[in-house]
């Protein structure tokens, strides 16, 4: 199933996004954000830049690139907060759209041991927090 792109919540850069995530910045072939809701201390999510795409159908280049991207969040992320364990998702079935979450998982933390929740709606920062937490990302990529 493929969305428009008038439909997509990355390519428009719409409230819906703003509301979700937090741009941190642009990497190789992507862009990174912060998800506002923050159960899982850390998490963000990796986003390619054109829409539309399947894994699959990018160049070994463009492949490698957007798995370099992925990688070096995912070794940011296990800088900055010492997870036991950082985890991958990539779903986009209504969504078309390429982007991997990272989401960092902590022994005694919420949902460890289990499948991460898309948003469990429990956990959020004020202004500086945010701000706190994109600044250390940052200085780790």
């Amino acid at each position: 199933m493929s969305s428009p792109v008038s439909e997509c919540l990355y390519c428009q850069n719409n409230d819906t996004l703003n509301q979700l995530m937090i741009k941190i910045g642009d990497l190789k072939v992507s862009q990174l954000f912060l998800f506002k809701e923050q159960s899982y201390s850390g998490r963000c999510n990796v986003v390619y830049k054109d829409h539309g795409v399947e894994l699959y159908e990018l160049s070994d280049e463009q492949r490698n690139l957007f798995f370099e991207d992925v990688a070096t969040v995912g070794r940011a992320i296990a800088k900055t907060f010492n997870p036991t364990k950082v985890n991958y998702g990539a779903y986009s079935d209504t969504l078309s759209h390429l982007h991997v979450h990272i989401v960092p998982k902590y022994k005694e933390g919420y949902g460890f041991g289990s499948v991460f929740e898309m948003n469990p709606q429990k956990t959020y920062l004020s202004d500086a927090e945010y701000t706190e937490v994109i600044e250390k990302i940052k200085s780790n990529l």
